[in-house]
Formats: C-alpha cells, structure tokens, sequence
C-alpha cells in the first residue's frame, strides 16, 4: 500500500476543483493510497481502516473473502473512510480516465461525510488515531488478560448492534445554545417515554404545551409548565429528585446499561471489562450512520460522479468505457436491491421534481393523470432541494418520503413474487404489485434494523435482568438467542431473562391458482420468555 503519485494526485486536485465548482463541500487534505485487491480483502474485514483492533473474526473473513475472490475474480474500483483526513484506496491498474470517474465518487462520498447530520459525531476526530489508540489497548491488555478479552469482545460485539445510536444523536445534535434544563430533559426523555410510556399523540401533546408556555411566559415559561404538570403527574418532583440523586445519565442502551449498572463489571478485579466493552460500543456508533445511510451514501456518490464525469473534458474519447463500467455499476435489477441505482435515480427524481415545483400542495391534490404529467412551474430549486435532502435524511426517510407513484412508473418498477410451476416443476417470478406502497414498504423491510430492546427495571430483581424485545414485526433469530444470553449473563453476572414474541406454527390453507405462500394470511404471535442462569437456557410461554 502506498501513496498514489504526483501525476494521479494532479488529476484528483483537478476533480476537487470542479466539484467545488457544483456545490459539494469537503475539507481540502485527503489520503489517496494504491493498493492490491489482496490488500481490499485484509482491509474489508475491519471495514477498511487499517488501525481497527484484531479480533479473530476478522482473521476468518479474510479467509472467507479469499475462498470467493479465487472462485469468482473481480476488480474493485474503490473505497473511501470517514476519517480526518478521509482516506481512500485505489486498484493498482486503474487507467488516467477511469481515476477521473473514481475521483468524482469519492468526492461524493466524502461530501456526504461531511454534511450528512447522521455523521455529526464522527467529523470531532480522527476515527483511524482513535482506533490505532484502541488497538494497543487492548493489545496490551491481551498481554495481562489473556483469551478472556477474546471472551469480553465476542459478548459485546453480539449486542452492538442494540447500541442506542438515534438517542445519541439526539444530544450530539442539540444545539449548544438552546440546551433545556436537566428537569425538561428528564421529563420529555426519560420520564414521558421511560416511566410512563405515553402514546406518540400525548407526547406531541406536551410539547405543543410547553411550546405555547415559552411563547407566552418567556423566561417564566417552565415555572408555569411544571406547575400545570403537578396536577397531571403528582408523583413527577419526587422521582425527578430521585434521579439527580443518582447522579448518573440514563442509559442510552444495553452495553451502556451494563458499563454503569453491572456488579460484575464494578469489581475491582473486572473493572478492565469496561475499557473494552467502551471500545466496542464507541466504534459501533462510529458505523451506525454508515449502515443506515447506505442508498443515500452511494446514489449520491453515483448521481454526481455521472454528472461532472460527462462535463469533463479529460474523458473525451473514453465515453464508451465509462458507460459500460457506470452500467455495470448503476443498473437497476428487476428483482432485488442495488443502492447506487437505487439511490442516483431516487435524487434526480426528486430534483426533477423539485424543479417542476411538483412537492406543492397544488400538485399533490391533482387527480387527472394527464395534468399530473404535465404540471410544470419551473421553479429551478431541484439543486437546492437534493442538497437538503442529503443534508437532513437518512434511507429510512429518503425512501419513505420520496418513493412514489409517479417514481415507480417511470422506472417500471414492482414487487416480484414467487410462485411454483407444476407444468415445468420449477419456482418462477412474476410481477405481484406495481403500487407504490406496496414496493416502498418492500425497501424498507430490506433497510437495517435492529431489535429494540429495553431494560424492564420493575421486573428486573437485585441480581436479576429482565430484556423486554419490543415487538416490532420481526422475530429475533432463534439460533442466536443462546449464545447472546450466555455472553450477557456473563456481563451482567447473575440470571438474565428475555421476553419476547415468536410466531405460532400453524398449517396453511392451499391458494387457488397455484398463489405464492405470502399470498396467504400472516403468521401469529406469542410472547415468550427466555431465562439464562447457570449458563443454562429455558422457555416458557406466558
């Protein structure tokens, strides 16, 4: 692995310049490094930072990734970090003009980095220093400790995905200047959605109230909203003065809720556990954003690397070899998900959109097709719109509110279905659903999302943990279930139990016509409860 040369470092100060020129923001150092596809496979295991700690897993996937590039060979173009300064890696063999579309995605990316609200967390420090300073941590504590830290790494990373990410981003994000007092963040925070768990419309409720008490009291505004709240939550003062009596934050997650509450972890002789378990969980929020803003990331990156390649005259005469590779790179399937496809074609969408004056009111309350389709206000804010969007979203919110009608069908769109062919005695595709809704809600179930579990103090007892899952429509892995409540009962160091909801086996009625099985009704559900003492399992259905 080395620096790219001056020549090859000429041509990306040239691509800077020009995307510059269209808008993307960036900060001026970057890393660009030559490497070996044998070099993409060692550095794919650690998500491509090179400082990141060892772990045998890791060792594992790079044996894995090996196997498959001997059976199926392939070129990667390249890959980016979110680091300071942001680094990039580039294939050994890729010609002047391939650089130049390289460069222009790469830019995206970097763009998007640095922009993006969900990444607010990660521009503070150089994530690559932090993770080299991680690494011979534990490096040394391997040295004391021996495989138990092997043993405390395996345990947290099979919960790290259940780090509370949208919470922190909640404070990360707070202004400085408008922060509210610990009492008004204890009662919307904690106290609303923890302790009383009141429904999505009384919480908007209360702070509409609060609202129009700062409107109308100004510095007076929370002496008189508290007042009012006595009558409703008598019982709120005491526990809010509770609370500042512990004298700790409130957990965010589980990892954190067994940094601060674990008698395990408090003794002296494992407080060595922590500094590891803070490593795993810091670098999971580091990746969070990442995985939630993938369609986002790459179809900008994709959208503006086709944009400014075709306005730069240093690719005339590789116009044939750039619409190959950015076909292969930005088709779009029939059947299944290609975030660059996916992602590009969504933003000019919704600038085209934009710039037809297509998101008013007056639009979206036309019925007649014809007048749909040729409602044109010329508002030349489609720019301005797609930057915002990349500035506020995240692929939940992206897709959710820009996938419409008139999107499927310009794309021909639709929800694939499979079916068995008696004739032929064979499975086949067909078209189930070109509704916009029924294809959006298809995205979305593919979209990363982790189980949403919460620490049931009540039912927890002093050396007990009760996991309530909150049943969101899917089911938690059964083969994981052991494994991660054997590596939680070890944290926490006494008996865990984990409720939750598993579909009930039943028979299915044969559809008419040969239907696919989703044709059929839905499965239902039960609650159960998993205990985990001893390092012993059971099952009980409530």
């Amino acid at each position: 692995m080395e620096l790219i040369n001056q020549h090859t470092k000429q041509i990306m100060e040239g691509c800077k310049e020009r995307a510059r020129k269209a808008g993307l923001r960036f900060e001026d150092e970057t890393l660009e490094y030559i490497v070996t596809n044998k070099d993409l496979i060692e550095l794919s295991s650690k998500h491509m930072i090179p400082t990141l700690y060892d772990y045998w897993v890791n060792d594992i996937e790079v044996l894995k990734e090996k196997g498959r590039y001997e059976l199926y060979p392939n070129n990667p173009y390249e890959t980016v970090i979110n680091t300071r300064p942001a680094i990039s890696f580039y294939n050994d063999n890729n010609p002047d003009w391939l650089n130049v579309m390289i460069f222009y995605h790469v830019l995206g990316h970097i763009d998007f980095f640095q922009s993006n609200m969900f990444f607010n967390h990660t521009r503070d420090e150089d994530f690559a220093g932090r993770a080299l300073s991680d690494k011979r941590a534990i490096a040394m504590l391997r040295s004391e400790k021996g495989r138990w830290v092997d043993y405390v790494i395996e345990f947290s990373r099979s919960i790290d995905n259940l780090v509370g990410f949208h919470a922190e981003l909640s404070a990360w994000n707070r202004p400085k200047e408008k922060k509210t007092s610990t009492k008004l963040d204890f009662y919307f925070d904690i106290f609303l959605q923890t302790l009383r768990k009141v429904n999505l419309l009384d919480y908007l409720k209360e702070i509409d109230r609060y609202n129009d008490a700062a409107r109308q009291y100004g510095e007076m505004a929370e002496t008189f909203f508290f007042s009012q709240t006595a009558k409703t939550y008598p019982e709120f003062d005491a526990l809010f003065e509770r609370h500042k009596k512990e004298g700790q934050r409130e957990a965010r997650d589980l990892l954190e809720f067994l940094l601060l509450h674990s008698p395990f972890l408090k003794k002296e002789e494992n407080r060595w556990m922590q500094s590891v378990i803070e490593i795993v969980r810091k670098t999971s929020l580091y990746f969070q954003p990442q995985i939630r803003t993938k369609i986002m990331n790459e179809g900008w990156a994709s959208y503006w690397h086709e944009k400014l390649f075709l306005q730069d005259d240093r690719i005339r005469g590789n116009e044939v070899g750039f619409a190959r590779i950015n076909a292969l790179v930005t088709s779009l399937p029939r059947v299944g998900l290609n975030p660059y496809a996916l992602g590009m074609r969504l933003f000019s969408h919704i600038e085209e959109m934009a710039d037809k004056g297509r998101f008013s009111y007056d639009f979206q309350r036309l019925q007649h097709g014809e007048k749909r389709r040729g409602y044109d206000k010329a508002t030349d804010s489609g720019m301005e719109n797609i930057f915002r969007v990349r500035e506020d979203f995240d692929d939940f919110l992206f897709l959710n509110s820009f996938v419409d009608q008139e999107f499927v069908d310009r794309h021909r769109l639709f929800v694939a279905g499979i079916r068995e062919n008696p004739d032929r005695g064979t499975r086949e595709y067909y078209v189930r659903s070109r509704d916009a809704g029924q294809y959006r809600q298809m995205l979305l179930d593919q979209l990363y999302h982790p189980p949403f579990i919460e620490i049931d103090k009540e039912k927890s007892g002093e050396k007990g943990l009760y996991l309530n899952h909150r049943f969101e429509g899917k089911p938690l892995v059964k083969e994981f279930i052991p494994n991660t409540m054997l590596g939680i009962e070890y944290l926490w160091g006494g008996p865990v139990k984990l409720e939750t909801s598993e579909p009930v086996a039943r028979a299915r009625e044969p559809q008419p016509g040969g239907a696919s099985p989703e044709a059929g009704s839905g499965p239902s559900y039960q609650r159960v409860v998993y205990t985990m003492e001893n390092r012993r399992l059971s099952r009980v259905v409530l």
